[in-house]
């Protein structure tokens, strides 16, 4: 059973490996015939942000461990596309992906890039953002449930556009915000407050590290997110066809996963980062 199981994996990831060697093809193929046998694809700008919502590991250079990295790799090289990353405060990349200065990010679905990009049909992955509390505490499952409370956040995250909702003084929450996800959970350890809006990944490392009597979470929200690509980039419509259909090919978790090992280099398909 063990041997055939073993042979099932293998014929599987054969059937991967040939699936995006044929999809690579078919996309090339037709381009370089209108535009000469010498053409090359354009190289792409992946911007990311300098706050992860993925994990509290940095770099050794300093910017966070971000774990879709490996899946830009594998996409990109899969393409044939050379390509670089950088991260950038989210106002910054925010505005370098509408005006084209980078074309290429994974992120949520968010109205200011409508009309600037395009964004796949289905999700890379899901980033889950959760209200933590102590043990005695209601549950808040609903942004409603947060409306008069005391709230620790961390400073820089949107949430998906709750900060947004936690901000209106119409609904009477005092937040209390801090740079680092261990301190929140000091701070709501030390009864500062009712409720920590984080997101799963960081707040699971936190409390792996250093874990909390009682602590508990609901979720609030989950939130997709999807490739993004400029609509300058040429032929996007085509590419963003191409990488949907090599993203379906992909093992996403276990890429995710293996970014820790990741950060420590860069593929050599990158082109050098640029500065800010």
């Amino acid at each position: 059973m063990k041997s055939s199981s073993s042979r099932w994996t293998l014929l599987h990831a054969r059937a991967r490996r040939t699936a995006c060697a044929l999809i690579c093809a078919g996309f090339w193929a037709p381009l370089l015939a209108q535009s000469g046998a010498s053409a090359a694809p354009v190289p792409i700008d992946y911007a990311s942000p300098d706050q992860s919502v993925w994990t509290t590991r940095l770099q050794d250079n300093g910017e966070p461990d971000n774990p879709l990295l490996p899946v830009a790799a594998a996409l990109f090289s899969k393409m044939g596309i050379p390509w670089r990353a950088r991260t950038y405060p989210a106002s910054r990349m925010f505005s370098y992906l509408q005006d084209g200065t980078a074309q290429f990010s994974m992120l949520v679905k968010a109205p200011s890039l409508q009309a600037c990009c395009l964004l796949s049909r289905k999700p890379v992955a899901t980033a889950e953002i959760r209200a933590y509390r102590r043990a005695g505490t209601a549950p808040a499952r609903t942004r409603e449930d947060l409306a008069g409370k005391q709230v620790i956040a961390i400073r820089g995250y949107s949430y998906g556009g709750l900060a947004a909702y936690l901000a209106d003084p119409g609904n009477r929450i005092t937040v209390h915000e801090t740079q680092a996800h261990a301190s929140a959970f000091k701070m709501l350890a030390n009864a500062r407050a009712d409720y920590l809006i984080d997101y799963a990944g960081p707040a699971g490392e936190v409390l792996a590290a250093e874990p909390v009597e009682g602590m508990v979470y609901d979720v609030l929200s989950r939130q997709d997110v999807h490739l993004v690509l400029s609509k300058n980039y040429p032929n996007a419509a085509q590419v963003m066809q191409h990488l949907e259909a090599i993203l379906a090919t992909l093992d996403v978790d276990a890429l995710m996963s293996s970014s820790g090992a990741a950060a420590k280099g860069r593929p050599a398909s990158r082109l050098p980062a640029r500065q800010k």
